[in-house]
């Protein structure tokens, strides 16, 4: 069942995850989400990955018929576990770690229930501790998803013409991140983070607050989907920020840039010049043992000391983060934000993203993914950073 060149991967986060376990006094966890499964095994199924704090794991599959291997059986149900488990002498948990934030109340209360363990446990805060920490594989396949990023990034000045809208400006970048590779489904962690592909921001839709939990909002298609692209039609003069997902394998990188239809106001420039400033002043500083909210501060200050604090992060809803994990998911820790309590580690990827609002203009800015080294960082995404017109 395990993919041959994914077999010291895994078995790497299967030790790196039992040493979590064992901190938190764990005797097993039990993961099921898409996310989680594939992380543990390289493969999506319907069923379970049940991993204890000493011992193999053991892969509870109910679908996709066909899947065999070492410690792979089939199960109906997942009252089917404990029976099959202890016929293979291994004893039941006392302490049980459970996707707490991702399973539904109903499935949590069925999972504890089928195994009585004394204590549960929130493997979810585990796995997502854990994924913080990329391993050497999931480093590879993100620098695959940013060569491709970049790929499709170069090609967006193609994809205009004249007397378009946002959304048709979309359709065509969508269309060439297909082509170039792009798996289309853009996965993220919580509610509130809908999004088709990625998001394409122009002129005074810039502005418009979201309810989602992205660091710029614009007003979407509709109520179904508050986010985005809604129909702006890019004229003379109009900013169009580009931030789409850079899903070309499991692992997401994530990138913006921003285009012109036209020329700008100078003062879009300055902007975005100061958005180029905080980032080399972050690859400056920023190194193993720095504190996050150290990294959100820096940019936050730079913002104030150049007049455009009002700007930052959005003008009628600003965000209050500066940058974000990413990996299996857009969203993943550590998020850079004035309070947060986290240092980057070795091996993080991370992406920064300074971004300022003109109203009547649109947003300016740039996002890039960022490997943090033993001695600092190493920018993955490479695209042009200044501003490109469109025609």
């Amino acid at each position: 069942m395990i993919p041959n060149e994914l077999k010291n991967d895994l078995r790497l986060k299967w030790s790196r995850m039992k040493d979590c376990m064992a901190k938190a006094n764990m005797d097993a966890c039990l993961l099921s989400s898409e996310v989680n499964l594939y992380y543990m095994t390289g493969l999506i199924y319907s069923g379970y990955f049940y991993l204890p704090v000493n011992g193999e794991p053991w892969f509870l599959v109910k679908r996709p018929n066909g899947l065999s291997g070492e410690r792979v059986e089939y199960i109906r149900k997942p009252e089917d576990i404990p029976s099959l488990l202890m016929e293979r002498g291994i004893r039941m948990p006392k302490r049980l770690a459970l996707e707490a934030d991702e399973l539904t109340y109903n499935e949590y209360e069925r999972l504890r229930k089928v195994f009585q363990p004394e204590e549960c446990g929130n493997a979810t805060t585990l796995t997502r501790t854990l994924r913080r920490i990329k391993t050497p594989w999931e480093i590879g396949q993100l620098r695959l998803s940013a060569r491709k990023h970049e790929l499709t990034y170069k090609e967006i000045p193609e994809c205009f013409r004249p007397g378009m809208t946002d959304l048709e400006f979309q359709y065509e970048i969508e269309r060439r991140m297909r082509q170039n590779g792009s798996i289309g489904l853009f996965r993220a962690f919580g509610p509130n983070m809908d999004i088709f592909m990625g998001s394409v921001l122009a002129g005074e839709n810039a502005e418009t607050p979201s309810p989602f939990d992205f660091a710029l909002g614009g007003a979407g298609m509709g109520p179904s989907c508050p986010l985005g692209a809604n129909g702006t039609p890019l004229t003379e003069g109009t900013a169009v920020m580009v931030d789409m997902a850079g899903n070309y394998t499991a692992y997401i990188t994530d990138m913006t840039r921003v285009f012109s239809v036209g020329k700008l106001p100078e003062e879009a420039y300055r902007a975005h010049q100061v958005a180029l400033d905080i980032t080399c002043e972050i690859e400056r500083v920023a190194r193993p043992g720095t504190a996050c909210s150290e990294l959100y501060h820096i940019a936050a200050g730079i913002a104030k000391k150049e007049g455009l604090e009002a700007n930052f992060m959005g003008t009628k809803q600003q965000a209050k983060f500066v940058g974000h994990g990413i990996g299996l998911q857009i969203n993943e820790l550590p998020v850079l934000t004035p309070r947060s309590k986290e240092e980057l580690l070795p091996d993080m990827v991370f992406a920064l993203e300074p971004k300022f609002v003109i109203p009547g203009v649109g947003a300016v800015g740039i996002e890039n993914s960022f490997l943090v080294t033993k001695s600092g960082l190493e920018k993955l995404t490479l695209a042009e950073e200044e501003i490109l017109p469109l025609r």
